[in-house]
């Protein structure tokens, strides 16, 4: 299958450069460009510029070729090539000279097309690339359907992606890739033994739920995915003020991610046994909503205290952990937009990695560099779990000061998870607050193309 941006690398195509400063000298003999394309750019006053663009004059007026610049080896942007739907000349164009990894390249390009159409059209451009040879079109797509899928959710506000819509859009997914599926609503979660997430979402107009998709050879190695699907986080009774909740739609984005990485191993028929559990809630003020100092049960059987009604992605994230933990995965992964404290010490880009696997967070971090799909460990620093002590509970959800927020909320989490070979946790934004080549602003998958070329290396 090939996507609608690409064409057949047989398709007639004009070619874009990618250009240095020094591709541009008239007089050297290495550079890949034309001499009279060189010296086109010169009199244009084209320097190469990284991001800039020079359309090349042919015959008839018509535009024979592009130069796009680029920054130097040690600093481009591996997803630089990102930027050229938006500006090069309608038609079908080739990369040719320094243009970096070309299977990169080519999901840059891909990813910059990226447009969230569900409320306002985008004009259209009918710009195309020749797939680069030796480019898997098929590994391309299934990674373009999984950031599409990921941005998609994360982007739709909360009055259309509540925990009912977030259940279909789970819902689909398996059915697509034949998997099974099971949602655990409302009171049913209380049966099950699920408080926690009961506790959470009971004041929203829409009920909690479970959400679980299972796929693959139950003897094969047992890899789980935990996703946040806080649709809409208000803070609850500790109540966000009002500049707070204006990205709050993207509290489900460690669910959106989870059914990313999810899309990526069942499009490859990984030789995995894939397990899904989504705690979708809406952390809303009601008359049921929970209070401070109020104190819950968990699956696990730890008594919580709420120290804080907004750290309630923690609270979920226990329940649907401890069900996890209780077949010992092999791998368990849980994603989460966890903590302001991961923002401050990380930025929006770096997501903050936690795992006490060291040969897996190795694998994890040559993965990332590879796949230009960055994170960064951060420590599991156990001196610290004394910050999450109550008087009259096994734990309270918050630690007793301001210090190393993301690594309490680690460690609180950690209290959930015992049996798993590996267990790694991801404290991420989601989000791109600014464009960059090939990543609008808006909704982001992050981590997922790393961790799928780890298990594809690990597991097939």
């Amino acid at each position: 299958m090939m996507l609608d941006c690409f064409a057949p690398a047989s398709e007639q195509s004009l070619p874009v450069w990618c250009v240095r400063p020094a591709d541009l000298d008239a007089a050297s003999d290495t550079s890949p460009l034309p001499a009279a394309a060189r010296a086109f750019a010169a009199s244009a006053g084209f320097k190469g510029e990284a991001g800039k663009l020079l359309p090349i004059p042919g015959a008839a007026g018509l535009v024979a070729g592009a130069m796009f610049g680029m920054a130097a080896p040690d600093s481009a942007d591996p997803f630089a090539c990102g930027a050229l739907p938006g500006l090069l000349p309608p038609g079908t164009w080739r990369l040719e000279g320094a243009c970096g990894d070309a299977a990169l390249s080519a999901l840059a390009f891909a990813l910059g097309t990226y447009r969230f159409t569900r409320y306002r059209k985008a004009p259209d451009r009918t710009v195309r690339l020749a797939l680069p040879e030796g480019v898997d079109a098929d590994d391309l797509t299934r990674q373009v359907e999984a950031i599409t899928l990921t941005r998609d959710l994360v982007n739709t506000p909360a009055n259309d992606l509540g925990p009912a819509e977030l259940e279909d859009a789970a819902r689909a997914l398996a059915a697509r890739h034949g998997a099974a599926f099971r949602s655990i609503v409302g009171d049913a979660l209380l049966q099950e033994n699920f408080p926690l997430i009961h506790a959470v979402g009971r004041a929203a107009v829409q009920p909690p739920r479970l959400i679980e998709i299972t796929a693959g050879d139950p003897d094969a190695p047992k890899v789980t995915l935990v996703g946040k699907g806080v649709c809409f986080d208000t803070g609850g009774l500790d109540l966000k003020p009002s500049s707070a909740m204006l990205l709050m739609k993207k509290d489900m984005g460690g669910a959106a991610n989870a059914l990313g990485l999810a899309h990526l191993l069942l499009a490859r028929g990984a030789k995995v046994r894939l397990k899904v559990l989504i705690p979708a809630v809406e952390n809303s003020v009601s008359g049921a909503a929970f209070r401070p100092g109020d104190i819950f049960p968990s699956r696990k059987g730890l008594s919580v205290e709420i120290g804080n009604t907004d750290a309630e992605g923690r609270l979920v994230l226990a329940d649907a952990l401890a069900l996890a933990d209780e077949e010992a995965p092999d791998v368990l992964i849980d994603f989460a937009t966890l903590t302001g404290a991961a923002r401050v010490a990380l930025g929006p880009q770096l997501p903050a990695a936690f795992t006490a696997d060291d040969a897996f967070a190795a694998e994890l971090a040559g993965a990332a560099a590879a796949q230009a799909d960055p994170l960064w460990r951060l420590p599991l620093w156990q001196p610290y779990a004394g910050m999450l002590d109550s008087k009259i509970a096994d734990t309270n959800n918050v630690s007793s000061g301001a210090f190393a927020g993301a690594i309490t909320a680690a460690l609180f989490l950690n209290k959930f998870v015992g049996a798993a070979k590996t267990w790694l946790h991801l404290d991420l934004f989601a989000w791109n607050p600014s464009a960059r080549p090939g990543r609008p602003e808006g909704g982001e998958a992050q981590t997922i193309r790393a961790l799928d070329a780890l298990l594809a290396a690990r597991y097939g």
